[in-house]
């Protein structure tokens, strides 16, 4: 599971895995953690450990959603071709896919990260016009790096 911020729900990730593999009678299950930013190269998180060395061949690895592996499409298609390499499956939750290798999956996690990566692009372009709008009207913008959305509302409301 990997969260880049306190804002962002843990609980809602693990509750999401464990029901995916409840359903699925995947178990035992084990949490790996990370909350590194997804900006960061996948090999320097602790993902980067589990998937070159830590997992081995047949294990699963569940994600809760295809954002949540890599910010970048080219991250998530080094990630699932390491994995392929090493005979490991992947499992995304929220979509109840199975990324195992094949040229289907392949295309599937091609598509799903892309369009990850658009919609991260598209909500820093939403929240930076709306920072821009509020510091030409004269009003108080927030002055974190990373400002959240939930965050901007809060304070402002």
């Amino acid at each position: 599971m990997r969260v880049s911020t306190d804002h962002q729900d843990l609980h809602n990730q693990r509750h999401g895995i464990l029901e995916y593999a409840n359903v699925h009678s995947l178990s035992p299950i084990q949490f790996v953690e990370d909350t590194v930013s997804g900006r960061e190269k996948w090999e320097s998180r602790g993902i980067g450990l589990l998937l070159t060395e830590t997992a081995i061949a047949t294990d699963i690895i569940i994600f809760s959603e295809v954002s949540r592996m890599a910010r970048s499409t080219l991250q998530v298609l080094e990630m699932l071709e390491c994995c392929v390499r090493r005979g490991i499956n992947v499992h995304i939750a929220k979509q109840g896919m199975v990324l195992d290798g094949s040229m289907q999956s392949r295309i599937t996690a091609t598509v799903l990260g892309l369009a990850a990566e658009i919609e991260r692009e598209l909500i820093v372009l939403r929240t930076t016009e709306a920072l821009a709008k509020r510091k030409a009207e004269g009003k108080t913008c927030l002055t974190t790096q990373r400002a959240t959305i939930d965050t901007f509302k809060t304070r402002h409301s």
